[in-house]
């Protein structure tokens, strides 16, 4: 299919050396003098990429960027731009601009972002018809506009028809089960059974029989027959979750089930037959706990037939204001209160703090500051201490509006200081920026010990 690409400027030089360097590609090129021009344009007809540049008459390109993103939040802009306005480029890319073309251009590279471009504005259609599906069924939904995040789903959706096993790691938090979710929502099997098994939650004494059932009588307690997991879920998927917490005598039967497609129920001697896609996740290194010995080689290779990593929040720090203003309209919804919004400085807290729960840990804290606020806006001192307190400038304290003690404060660092340099008072006071005689006159007035 022809992409069609908008090019906006008012140098009529400048839009003939494009459509020059472009002649032989695959494009059909529409053209744009000035800023409202490329708009009604843009509006009138189904375009893939639109080249704006910044300074036009009528409407400048940043005014035409954010018209278009407004009707149209997915066609891809890239912003054309001269010797001097580079800061407006940037500026551009906050806005939505997903990059930028300097004057004067070298061809190939021209090429190479426009094709670039193209790419991501396919993956971007791609990626909301997914996320659409998966809210469909499950009323959840998938967010993040950071590349990191794009190139997970990108795969997700690329693999989702196969039938082929996938491993999902990550750390906890980071949204595994979503993503298993939307592999098995988009994928052939989905109107077939999807069973989920917690491999963590379940007693290992009972994870044998959870997974492929078993038959009367086969232990204490088992009046009836009951068929397992796999083959509640024949024909469709199963989601093995903290996979990494299979017992070694459980991953022999499981590395079996995924080789010969096939099952016995505990206590049972018939083979059955199981057409099972298995999706599986771990926030563990499951790597190193083969060398370890913890866990097989050969069932980890089954496994990870596509691995997909997703990122922890630290590494997709652009969605994490994004993931705020979903969680905040959620609570403010769920809880009938008017709609609260967040200071900047409160927000770039938010953006900086480490959030070691990830995506999980901010949806609590989101949660607990709508339930806690008393007025229309969030502020910094409405922030959890832990959040407040986590600084890449040792040298500024956040004051939680509650105050707090100052002794308890000093008491507290000294006694650290102590523990780090093992009660060495000499480099305990170094650390602290006094002298070692102040630390001891310290010391005594808070009856530290020595050691």
């Amino acid at each position: 299919m022809i992409k069609k690409i908008l090019i906006a400027d008012d140098e009529k030089n400048m839009i003939w050396a494009m459509k020059k360097a472009l002649k032989n590609e695959d494009y059909k090129i529409i053209t744009a003098a000035n800023g409202i021009e490329a708009v009604e344009k843009a509006k009138d007809q189904e375009i893939d990429l639109v080249l704006l540049d910044l300074r036009m008459p009528k409407k400048d390109g940043m005014k035409a960027l954010r018209e278009i993103k407004a009707f149209n939040e997915n066609i891809p802009v890239m912003m054309i731009t001269a010797h001097g306005t580079m800061e407006s480029a940037i500026e551009a890319m906050k806005i939505g601009a997903l990059d930028y073309i300097s004057k004067p251009f070298d061809i190939e590279e021209l090429k190479m972002q426009i094709r670039k471009a193209l790419e991501i504005g396919n993956m971007k259609e791609q990626i909301e018809f997914l996320t659409k599906k998966l809210k469909d069924k499950t009323g959840k939904v998938i967010i993040g506009n950071s590349l990191r995040m794009k190139e997970v789903l990108d795969v997700v959706n690329r693999v989702a028809k196969s039938t082929a096993t996938i491993l999902i790691t990550g750390e906890s938090g980071t949204g595994k089960e979503l993503i298993a979710n939307a592999i098995h929502y988009n994928s052939d099997r989905k109107n077939k059974p999807y069973i989920k098994v917690n491999c963590g939650a379940i007693a290992e004494s009972l994870l044998e029989s959870e997974l492929f059932g078993h038959e009367k009588g086969a232990f204490t307690g088992a009046v009836s027959r009951k068929p397992g997991r796999f083959e509640r879920a024949d024909g469709g998927t199963l989601f093995l979750d903290e996979v990494g917490e299979l017992s070694l005598a459980t991953q022999v039967k499981l590395l079996r089930v995924l080789q010969e497609k096939e099952i016995e129920r505990v206590g049972g001697t018939e083979v059955i037959k199981v057409d099972v896609r298995v999706v599986a996740a771990t926030n563990r290194d499951l790597k190193k706990m083969v060398e370890e010995g913890t866990f097989r080689e050969d069932l980890y290779y089954r496994l990870n037939v596509i691995p997909i990593e997703l990122p922890s929040l630290r590494e997709r720090k652009e969605d994490i204001p994004v993931l705020i203003d979903y969680f905040i309209q959620k609570f403010c919804r769920e809880m009938g209160r008017s709609l609260i919004s967040i200071c900047e400085d409160a927000l770039e807290r938010m953006v900086q703090y480490s959030w070691k729960g990830n995506i999980r840990e901010l949806e609590n804290v989101v949660e607990r500051l709508i339930i806690l606020s008393q007025g229309n806006v969030i502020h910094r001192e409405d922030l959890p201490k832990e959040i407040l307190l986590q600084n890449e400038d040792p040298s500024e304290f956040i004051l939680p509006k509650e105050g707090i003690d100052l002794e308890e404060v000093e008491k507290n660092l000294i006694q650290q200081a102590l523990k780090k340099t093992d009660y060495n008072q000499t480099k305990a006071a170094n650390l602290l920026g006094i002298t070692r005689h102040t630390l001891i006159y310290r010391m005594e007035k808070y009856n530290i010990k020595g050691d």
